[in-house]
């Protein structure tokens, strides 16, 4: 998917109102409505999208501190179309357990949850990581509680599905603590709204 460079979009916004208010005071508004009309579609690409594509392509490529400081670049996440809003916490929730904050990872996987996800493989993998954070935790019933919500999702992603059936054979055997609390650490894909579907590292 063809995609702006933030940087490049912060300037032809300011560029594009900028040159509307010199073309009214040379010209008068003739002329200018164009440089607004321009701007104002560039602001709101950037207000409805934010930067969460970007930033999960950081993320795939194991920067996480450069998909942190990407994802920092969305000032104004409550104004984000609904599915990116629900991306944006899928990776700010992912980046968070990236650094072992369980508890922040969870705020954020249960904003995305309270959202309109795209479908059933997207509230799959936050369950899964959810399960993989209560393992971590040594909370069995709570990994348990999580991993049969997400059990009886309707998953189509083939690489999802073998995660899920590490994870059964894991959480069934206390013999594989350590696979079932490193669930969340698996190499993934994120699913980018608008473009290919991939998976986030789960962790």
């Amino acid at each position: 998917m063809f995609t702006i460079n933030i940087y490049l979009k912060f300037a032809l916004i300011a560029l594009c109102f900028i040159g509307g208010i010199i073309t009214t005071i040379l010209s008068g508004f003739g002329y200018s409505w164009i440089f607004f009309l321009l701007g104002l579609i560039f602001l709101a690409s950037y207000l409805l999208l934010g930067t969460v594509q970007s930033s999960s392509e950081l993320l795939q490529k194991m920067d996480f501190a450069g998909a942190e400081k990407r994802l920092g670049l969305t000032f104004f996440p409550k104004l984000l179309y609904v599915t990116n809003r629900a991306f944006y916490f899928i990776l700010k929730g992912s980046l968070a357990a990236q650094r072992k904050d369980n508890t922040e990872a969870e705020t954020y996987f249960n904003q995305a949850l309270a959202l309109d996800l795209p479908s059933d493989n997207e509230k799959g993998m936050i369950l899964l990581q959810m399960a993989g954070i209560q393992a971590q935790k040594n909370n069995w019933n709570g990994a348990r509680n999580y991993f049969f919500q997400a059990k009886g999702l309707k998953i189509t992603e083939p690489q999802l599905k073998e995660q899920f059936k590490q994870f059964e054979t894991a959480i069934n055997n206390r013999g594989q603590v350590k696979l079932a609390q490193s669930m969340g650490m698996k190499s993934g894909q994120m699913m980018v709204p608008g473009g290919k579907r991939r998976r986030p590292k789960i962790r």
